[in-house]
């Protein structure tokens, strides 16, 4: 079952359990998904590879957005966006943890043959695309520029 599928079920689902919450996330979650569907230059198909990226960005959309009512002192607002960022997330792979990156990333490191710092986008182009889905680009960054500089 593809995740647009996946997601179709499960509003009927929250729809009949009447969860609030998780019926906001998933038809904000289908929007994403028919929008890209419908996207100009598109097949008029959504393969679960962009599927996974649309879900990635709302997870981050969400997050960014729970920082700022937080700063904005609106805790109910934030506890919204949290709970919504928290049922899209069921949706994506498991994150690889800290050791599982730093060894994805050695790899690259030495598949693109890096020396230093100045190669950092070489790895990053290689690192993006191997491990879309698997983990964050910030954390992604964050341990290139940590393994790079040794």
């Amino acid at each position: 079952m593809s995740l647009f599928d996946k997601v179709s079920e499960d509003i009927k689902k929250a729809m009949l359990a009447k969860d609030k919450v998780a019926l906001d996330a998933l038809r904000g979650i289908k929007k994403e998904f028919l929008e890209a569907k419908t996207a100009k230059g598109g097949d008029g198909e959504l393969h679960d590879d962009r599927a996974l990226q649309i879900l990635q960005k709302l997870v981050k959309q969400r997050k960014e957005s729970a920082e700022m009512y937080s700063a904005a002192n609106r805790p109910e607002l934030a506890e919204e966006e949290m709970a919504q960022c928290k049922i899209i997330e069921q949706y994506l792979p498991a994150m690889l943890s800290e050791e599982e990156l730093a060894e994805a990333l050695k790899a690259i490191i030495a598949q693109v043959g890096a020396a230093g710092p100045q190669d950092m986008g070489k790895v990053m182009g290689v690192a993006t695309k191997q491990l879309a889905g698997k983990a964050e680009g910030k954390a992604i960054s964050m341990k290139v520029r940590e393994l790079l500089s040794k």
